[in-house]
Formats: structure tokens, sequence, C-alpha cells
């Protein structure tokens, strides 16, 4: 595993979990409040790296399951988005 608040450790090999847990370990991090200046800045820079990381996995996901579900005749776009939106 690589290390979440090394800034040269590649975030594009990093599964969606382990981008996850590096991203809360650095939140942990930064709210303890007891990492230097420079640190915290480093790691806040990675922090948002492995963020934007995330939400790209997140979206590829959503879209490969609307495809299968269209895939199957379920369901139109439009119905996916209705039904999601319930949740929020």
């Amino acid at each position: 595993m690589t290390d979440a608040t090394n800034p040269s450790a590649d975030i594009s090999a990093l599964s969606f979990e382990e981008a996850l847990a590096q991203l809360e370990r650095i939140v942990a991090e930064l709210e303890s409040g007891q990492a230097p200046l420079e640190r915290s800045i480093d790691i806040y820079e990675r922090g948002a790296a492995l963020k934007a990381h995330c939400e790209k996995k997140l979206e590829a996901a959503r879209l490969k399951v609307e495809k299968i579900v269209l895939g199957q005749g379920g369901v139109s776009g439009g119905a996916v988005a209705a039904e999601a939106a319930e949740f929020n």
C-alpha cells in the first residue's frame, strides 16, 4: 500500500477504497491540527487529488450500472435519475 501522505505516490493506480482510506487518514491528520504548516499544505493538495480520483471512480461506476440497466431493457435514463433523486 502506498503512503497516504506521500505527495509523489501515484494516485491513478489506487482503487476507490484505497483512495478513500488515504483521504480519510489525511482528513484526520489535518483535523488533529498537529501537522506543521508545510506538511498540511502538501497533504491537503494530495487530499484534493484523492477526492477528484474518488469522484472519477464513482462516476465511472454510475455509468457502468446505468449501461447495465439500460442494456437489460430496464428503465430509461430519466427514470434512473428520478429514482436517484428520491434518495437525495
